[in-house]
């Protein structure tokens, strides 16, 4: 007898290997498959792991994975909305790591801490635009921005420090930093210079991102739903 509410969690992990496989290989038909059903399965897993489910945070499921079909498609036109589809995922993500955090600042990273522990998030920002901006032609003010609100979302998982339990702040933080991986691969992939293993290596990035996130509020939800 199947486990509903491990059946989303199968479909996540076949998907994302799938996906893998299709990028290596170059499997076209098993890649339209396979992508769209990474981001549905790991939603239904949250929808069985959260006791609160937030509808906030769905959300941004919803645009990451709205994102996820409009790339599957060829032509700057579905670039332009799946990066729009994307940068509304950061945006809320963004909201949902305030949210997703104690009241009580006595444990939170001092402001000295915050310049510092910022200092290399920022900088791995920045240096890839500075590195892509010739190369981006008519995309440099909506790459600018999807960089930046990209970066905020990595400082505001950073700034999570000491306001949730360690195992959350840990994975949403390296979930956020891989997310930026990811992106980072793609952007250089596609206006840098062009590389074989460049798909399988962003879809590894990107699915353990979102896996890692999605665990990370969970698990800080459990927490709040046990005190």
């Amino acid at each position: 007898m199947i486990n509903m509410k491990r059946l989303p969690l199968f479909v996540f992990l076949l998907s994302s290997v799938v996906e893998v496989a299709s990028q290596i290989f170059g499997l076209t038909e098993s890649h339209f498959i396979a992508k769209p059903l990474i981001m549905l399965g790991l939603m239904g897993h949250c929808y069985f792991q959260s006791p609160n489910r937030s509808f906030l945070f769905v959300m941004a499921l919803v645009f990451c994975w709205l994102g996820d079909v409009l790339l599957l498609f060829q032509g700057e036109l579905y670039f332009m909305l799946g990066l729009g589809a994307f940068l509304i995922g950061h945006l809320l993500y963004i909201l949902c790591y305030r949210h997703f955090r104690w009241a009580e600042k006595a444990n939170e990273l001092l402001r000295p801490q915050k310049v510092r522990f910022s200092f290399p998030i920022v900088l791995a920002g920045t240096g890839l635009v500075v590195i892509l901006y010739p190369s981006l032609g008519d995309l440099k003010i909506p790459v600018l921005i999807y960089a930046l609100v990209l970066t905020l979302m990595a400082l505001n998982a950073l700034f999570r420090y000491g306001r949730t339990t360690t195992k959350s702040f840990l994975f949403v933080f390296m979930g956020a930093v891989l997310f930026m991986l990811s992106d980072s691969l793609l952007a250089i992939n596609k206006f840098y210079a062009s590389f074989s293993s460049a798909g399988a290596m962003i879809m590894m990035t990107y699915c353990t991102a979102q896996f890692l996130i999605v665990e990370g509020i969970s698990l800080h939800e459990k927490n709040v739903s046990r005190q």
